[in-house]
């Protein structure tokens, strides 16, 4: 790659230089902020949890009050109940931590355990979705195409890259290419110099899926330029997680921009009914702009991300821009998922205006379903620390780890791998860091190295390891990652770009600490039982 296209370099936790002031009113759809308190009621977990607990409250009264001669048998009843799921989960196929989890759940509380299995097993009232979702999936996989003739030319030069492939195009529709420039960004406020450049350009249609969009400076960037695009005759589908209308945006807010000419949906909008939408969100965060650039990695649309809010002090985050015969996977994921809900139309359209770049190495861009059985994003990983011989460093903002994850950690530190973890000083989410801190002392034995990002927040999900291969994308090192959400990534090869993912590493733990044994102790005593009594329900958080 030429050095005029090389990603300027980060200071170790550089703070962002002063943006330009924010744009009028008119330029930003405005929240309805009355309506949020109700959404919050109606579409929280809590809601969820608080209806369960109510249920089994009023169930022990009446059997108190008024099955008194009966309560002996309907406790048998229930046990029987319980004992026989218990049976049936632990001869399934699955993760045996989650399997635990449930089978302790149903066994301590069968009249909530029980029924709370049965629901989410049958997916009450959202099969149909699902089903939709994997028959798409199935019909349009023959669009994924990778580079002509390149497996078999890594039949002979590389075996390794050429078995990865095949598992991921296999088990998930998604080959490997070549002649794919990739630019790695260290900070979302480096991405989102390069996505309002790369929105500039569209002449045709422009793609954007988000896990969150959230009003502000930034999001009021992209919908300015949006909306010029609109009126230029440019095709703008925008597509977000129906989790954004409990607490970021009004329920109404697709409405709004089709009424701007800007085509929007949320995926899976949530209901205010008891729903296992709650488990399988759309986590993922893609950009296509008229199929020749692709966008992916941790930065959402709004403000935090590049460090114009401070909710979690310093915010470190990374992305990757992709331009070439790559794109054409991302820009059939974002298609998948928009049909879900609709007949799926002829792609080649969209995925006819690729670009011809001349570049070193290899990509693999790949999405994660929670809704097909095969964790295509772990093994992904775990394909990575069974073949490091030297290091693998990684940045992930959760650590929620399944036994074959902490597992292949440690044993690639024991082999003499130099494993690193950089995870943040500064949670977002206080019980997932106590459930973090649960996993320290088996890693930190094993002779993995873990550091907390001082200055703030790590929410980069990067892997990178020997100099010669990185995943940077949208996957954390937890179960709702792993197992729950839809997820995408771009495994890199033999490419600049896995370098800068190093270099990137390195500056970010120039101004981290480093986590000792004995510092576990120091934890507060509150932070320690708390994650010792969540660790049993890891799975379903």
């Amino acid at each position: 790659m030429e050095e005029k296209n090389r990603t300027p370099k980060p200071n170790a936790g550089e703070l962002p230089a002063p943006q330009s002031p924010p744009l009028p009113e008119e330029r930003v759809v405005r929240l309805e902020k009355g309506k949020r308190g109700l959404l919050n009621i109606l579409f929280g977990r809590t809601t969820i949890i608080l209806i369960l607990l109510l249920a089994q409250i009023l169930l022990l009264l009446s059997a108190t009050l008024w099955l008194d001669q009966y309560l002996t048998y309907a406790w048998t009843v229930s046990m029987v109940v319980a004992a026989v799921l218990v049976l049936w989960i632990a001869n399934r196929e699955g993760d045996p931590t989650a399997k635990l989890t449930w089978m302790v759940l149903i066994l301590a509380a069968p009249l909530v355990g029980a029924p709370l299995y049965i629901f989410v097993q049958t997916d009450l009232g959202h099969r149909a979705a699902h089903q939709r979702l994997e028959q798409i999936l199935a019909e349009t996989r023959r669009y994924a195409r990778g580079s002509p003739g390149l497996a078999e030319r890594l039949a002979v030069e590389d075996r390794h890259l050429r078995n990865l492939a095949d598992y991921t195009t296999t088990f998930g529709g998604y080959p490997v290419y070549e002649n794919t420039q990739v630019r790695y960004f260290p900070s979302g406020e480096r991405f989102f110099t390069a996505l309002l450049a790369e929105l500039e350009k569209a002449e045709h249609f422009i793609f954007l899926e988000f896990f969150i969009i959230q009003e502000g400076y930034m999001w009021g960037r992209v919908l300015e330029i949006l909306e010029r695009k609109v009126r230029a005759g440019v095709e703008v589908r925008v597509l977000y997680d129906g989790t954004c209308a409990i607490y970021k945006l009004p329920y109404s807010y697709p409405k709004r921009l089709r009424e701007l000419g800007i085509q929007c949906k949320m995926f899976m909008p949530l209901r205010p009914l008891v729903s296992t939408h709650y488990n399988n969100r759309d986590h993922r965060k893609i950009v296509v702009v008229d199929g020749k650039a692709a966008f992916t990695g941790g930065v959402n649309l709004a403000d935090e991300y590049i460090n114009r809010r401070h909710p979690f002090g310093h915010w470190k985050d990374a992305a990757v821009l992709l331009q070439g015969e790559a794109v054409r996977s991302f820009t059939l994921m974002f298609l998948q998922l928009w049909h879900v809900d609709e007949k799926w139309e002829n792609y080649e359209r969209y995925l006819s205006h690729g670009c011809a770049v001349r570049a070193q190495g290899y990509v693999i861009p790949f999405a994660d379903s929670p809704l097909d059985g095969e964790r295509v994003g772990e093994m992904v990983y775990l394909d990575i620390l069974s073949r490091a011989r030297r290091y693998v460093h990684i940045m992930t903002p959760y650590l929620i780890l399944d036994g074959d994850l902490i597992t292949a950690l440690c044993f690639a530190a024991k082999r003499g791998v130099d494993v690193a973890l950089l995870l943040p000083a500064i949670p977002d989410k206080e019980f997932a860091y106590a459930l973090a801190k649960t996993h320290y002392p088996q890693l930190l034995r094993a002779g993995v190295r873990i550091y907390e990002y001082s200055p703030g927040f790590v929410h980069s999900k990067v892997m990178v390891s020997d100099d010669c291969r990185a995943v940077v994308g949208t996957i954390n090192l937890d179960y709702r990652s792993l197992y729950h959400h839809f997820e995408c990534a771009a495994y890199l090869q033999e490419m600049e770009a896995v370098a800068d993912a190093e270099e990137d590493f390195q500056a970010a733990l120039a101004v981290s600490h480093r986590v000792r044994p004995g510092d576990r102790s120091k934890e507060p005593l509150f932070r320690r039982l708390t994650g010792w009594l969540l660790k049993l329900l890891a799975p379903l958080m």
